[in-house]
């Protein structure tokens, strides 16, 4: 059968044209950083662009090629913007490294992606100085300051971004190529052994940008002033700084200053509509909020991901500050964006419990992305919103292997990426997380949720942070601990806490034994590191042992 071609032009989507829209379209729009010295610094789209062609000639002066990984090692600002799009904007690779990696973690990945250049901002100067005899395919390095802030270093070959790119031509021709072409390159910590390098192509980013400014996803348009929390090293900012580019929306730096006051500030003096953070940074916000009776009286909504939202903290941005809260999903190999809890039409007509209790998923399928849970044996599972199995997803900016093949072929037989979460899908295509395959506590071979247990405790007035591992058990297998932080001021006991569970899981979900803890370990990403949890606890008697049941 021969199929006719539609009529239509052939323009490559690519990474560049989302800066030149922003500043022919909105150029005046503002972008605003608080700097590493606290100070703010205004821009806009019109003079980032400009920056962004200067500094393009510079990458080019320095010899950088198409195909080239250029890493970065920097927060939330205007000159990591101009890097992000100068560097993919000719050809070569853009290579966010995550700072809070163990020093052996970061030589790996940065030698594993075989960095020629790196852009740092000065206060990870030291951090570079202690790695440099372990980077042999570093050629120089950019530290991302003004001259008069550029620190005394040891290394060798370093460039001032604001010296390198003066006087350098003020307009670039981009370079056309093949969409598909490589744009940026993400390592994931979030699978076995090393990390694993995720590379996105102009056009996955170009697609995902669309979905993002969907009013069925995150809805960020050119009347939004968007404060960027998630860090620009982590998934691309959730492809935020893309997103905005390509609707003309303020955007709004923090730096590395995320704490409750000084995030609070940013959100009053810019007017922020929208926000996007995991749970730990918003927890330390409405902590904030709560000590020093201040309001948000600017910001329209906010999404969560990350890691599971709390249900308390998505009521207490609702009802006590008018803040609509979207739960979102997905990972570092999805771009990241997977499912939003954007409700649907008809879901708006149910009581508002109703609604909450969607409001706690994950979010519901988007456009893009088709998803579905199997058995241990690949068989689909129904779409009922009880049955629970392995999710997998597919789609045009879902990774289909990591750099170099680490890990072989990771798509199955008909080309579905497996997550590595356990989730359900009810019939609306609500999608919810119960675990993460390798956290699903096993229990007399039936299959426990930490998650929900972990949101009842975190309802308690008295708990501020909790996790949920299973620890072993001579009869069942494994059963579940519970490990909390309590809030300030509170003693709430164990007992107090089991019995706040009465009523709201399966009597035999509950957990075995509570323990308190002054804090939880984390990931580089914020979320509960639990496999250190089940190092610490792995051999914790559970007061049940011994009790035959």
């Amino acid at each position: 059968m021969s199929l006719m071609r539609g009529l239509m032009m052939e323009m490559p989507l690519l990474i560049s044209s989302l800066i030149r829209y922003a500043a022919e379209y909105h150029g005046g729009r503002e972008i605003v950083t608080r700097t590493i010295e606290k100070d703010i610094h205004r821009t806009t789209y019109a003079e980032v662009y400009r920056r962004t062609q200067q500094l393009a000639h510079a990458l080019t002066a320095l010899g950088a090629e198409p195909g080239d990984r250029i890493g970065t090692i920097g927060w939330n600002s205007h000159r990591h913007l101009e890097v992000y799009y100068a560097v993919s904007g000719i050809g070569a690779i853009l290579h966010t490294i995550n700072p809070r990696l163990f020093a052996d973690q970061l030589v790996y990945i940065m030698n594993h992606a075989e960095d020629r250049f790196l852009f740092v901002d000065s206060s990870f100067v030291p951090l570079i100085e202690q790695l440099a005899d372990k980077l042999p395919k570093v050629e120089g390095i950019v530290v991302m300051a003004a001259e008069d802030r550029m620190p005394e270093t040891t290394l060798a070959n370093v460039h001032c971004h604001e010296t390198l790119i003066a006087g350098r031509p003020e307009h670039y021709d981009w370079p056309r190529f093949d969409e598909n072409t490589a744009s940026s390159l993400c390592y994931t910590s979030g699978t076995t052994g090393n990390p694993k390098g995720v590379l996105y192509s102009h056009r996955s980013t170009v697609i995902h940008s669309w979905c993002v400014c969907s009013a069925d996803t995150l809805g960020i348009n050119n009347r939004d002033s968007l404060l960027v929390i998630v860090p620009m090293f982590h998934a691309n900012a959730w492809g935020t700084p893309y997103a905005a580019a390509m609707c003309g929306a303020k955007l709004v730096f923090p730096g590395p200053h995320l704490d409750g006051q000084s995030v609070h500030e940013l959100i009053e003096s810019e007017g922020i509509t929208a926000s996007a953070a995991v749970p730990t940074v918003w927890l330390g916000i409405l902590q904030y909020l709560e000590e020093t009776g201040k309001t948000l009286d600017t910001l329209e909504r906010v999404a969560i991901g990350g890691t599971a939202a709390p249900p308390v903290m998505v009521r207490t941005l609702q009802e006590a500050y008018g803040v609509r809260v979207c739960h979102a999903w997905g990972m570092t190999e999805m771009s990241p964006l997977g499912t939003t809890g954007v409700l649907k039409g008809e879901s708006l007509m149910l009581p508002k419990e109703e609604q909450y209790k969607l409001q706690e998923k994950q979010g519901r399928g988007i456009y893009g992305v088709d998803l579905k849970i199997v058995d241990d044996d690949g068989e689909p599972l129904a779409r009922d919103g009880v049955a629970f199995g392995n999710l997998m997803v597919r789609g045009p900016w879902i990774s289909s292997g990591y750099f170099k093949g680490e890990g072989g072929d990771v798509l199955d037989p008909d080309g579905w990426f497996p997550t590595g979460d356990v989730a359900t899908l009810d019939a609306e295509g609500y999608m919810q997380i119960t675990d993460r395959a390798k956290d699903v506590i096993k229990s007399g071979g039936e299959w426990i949720g930490s998650i929900e247990l972990e949101n009842v405790a975190m309802e308690h007035p008295g708990v501020a942070e909790c996790a949920v591992i299973g620890v072993k058990h001579p009869k069942w297998d494994e059963r579940p601990l519970l490990l909390a932080v309590r809030r300030p001021g509170s003693n709430v006991t164990p007992a107090e806490l089991l019995g706040f569970f009465a009523g709201k899981v399966a009597k035999w979900w509950l957990p075995d034994d509570v323990v308190f803890l002054d804090e939880l370990p984390h990931t580089p990403t914020g979320k509960v590191l639990k496999t250190a949890l089940r190092e610490r606890f792995a051999d914790h008697v559970l007061p049940t042992a011994g009790v035959a049941e």
